[in-house]
């Protein structure tokens, strides 16, 4: 547990896979940093997730284990699952006795899993943190062996009957994030991707991955935007193949693989087109970036969930991925990102709704729990 004089010793964070579980446990492992430098932080991780990229590269320690995706129906992997989660909760459990964890806390994907279980069978308390509805397999799996369930925003508990008892923190956003001024860094930021200072602009992104579909419609939309002033910064994604703009536009169209600096493509932008993962339309609220959602057209329907609360609020607009056409980007992206009254009302309405203080917020959650284990 944690030390005499109250202080939390050993933390194991797991989650990977995708940016959407790995940047919220980098936002909050720097929180617990902040608080206590001499924290020990033991990140868990698969060699093919993407948390291979970003957690040591951000200073913190990942362990590797084995980890495998559950199975969804009957087939030979079920079969094999019993000897692979053996496997791998032993290696998480060989871990956590190393670094003598006081406590871990999962974010999700298939590594949480066997962190769950080791954590469950050393007696080592458990904080889940969740952002989407309904909520993912391996965390849905965790919380039987725990009742310390955090989620990102409000909607989750009213829609998920397995979140009906879990607490709002938030979402944890890096401090590069939470401190932006994006007003004061708009200049330095569009003349970072060279950019025009005064040009309406239209940021363009897909996630840590990109999106082709987006890609391809706004893509074909360059003549329309620019013949009309606005420029766009997009940011193509790391894995998918460029796309082809006319080289004589009357505006920038700067297109980029990956923004390794986020928090300058918000700075840059008065309106974004993007998807509805739940970092995405964190970010986006607690800038007060008016935002037009494409969800993922497949899945359970969580990005469009995800979204429809910050657009319920006046912060953003919705299209199916389906439906977004060149044509509509003329009719309905076009009016939008020029027409400045609407944008500040919209920017308004998406900064109330969203918040800055996750990562703060999860820390307090955790040490509640930590008190709590202790006094039983």
């Amino acid at each position: 547990m944690v030390s005499g004089d109250g202080r939390l010793r050993s933390v194991v964070l797991a989650g990977g896979g995708t940016g959407g579980h790995i940047y919220p446990l980098l936002a909050f492992a720097d929180c617990l940093r902040r608080h206590d430098p001499e924290v020990r932080i033991t990140c868990l991780g698969t060699p093919r997730g993407l948390e291979t990229e970003l957690i040591p590269a951000a200073g913190y320690d990942l362990r590797h284990i084995p980890a495998y995706q559950l199975p969804r129906s009957v087939n030979l992997n079920l079969l094999r699952t019993p000897d692979r989660m053996f496997r791998s909760t032993k290696a998480a459990r060989a871990v956590m006795d190393e670094v003598e964890a006081d406590a871990v806390v999962g974010f999700g994907g298939y590594v949480s899993v066997p962190a769950y279980l080791a954590a469950w069978r050393r007696h080592t308390p458990i904080v889940i943190h969740e952002v989407n509805v309904p909520a993912g397999v391996a965390n849905k799996l965790g919380m039987r062996f725990t009742e310390n369930i955090a989620v990102g925003f409000p909607h989750q508990p009213r829609q998920d009957e397995s979140l009906r008892g879990a607490t709002v923190v938030g979402v944890p956003l890096r401090q590069s994030i939470t401190t932006l001024d994006r007003v004061a860094l708009r200049e330095r930021a569009r003349a970072h991707f060279g950019l025009d200072p005064h040009r309406p602009t239209l940021f363009v992104f897909g996630a840590s991955q990109g999106a082709r579909s987006i890609n391809l419609a706004v893509a074909a939309s360059a003549k329309a935007l620019t013949s009309a002033g606005v420029q766009v910064l997009h940011v193509i994604g790391a894995r998918n193949d460029d796309v082809e703009v006319p080289s004589d536009l009357a505006a920038p169209y700067v297109r980029v693989k990956f923004i390794n600096e986020m928090e300058l493509g918000y700075a840059a932008a008065d309106l974004a087109l993007c998807r509805g993962g739940a970092l995405t339309c964190a970010e986006t609220a607690a800038l007060g970036v008016p935002a037009i959602y494409v969800p993922l057209p497949y899945g359970n329907g969580e990005q469009r969930r995800n979204a429809l609360p910050v657009v319920e609020a006046g912060g953003g607009l919705i299209v199916d991925d389906g439906e977004l056409t060149p044509q509509w980007i003329e009719q309905n992206v076009l009016p939008l990102v020029t027409d400045p009254a609407r944008l500040a009302t919209m920017g308004y309405a998406a900064a109330a709704y969203g918040r800055r203080d996750g990562d703060e917020q999860l820390r307090s959650f955790l040490l509640n729990a930590l008190a709590t284990a202790k006094r039983n």
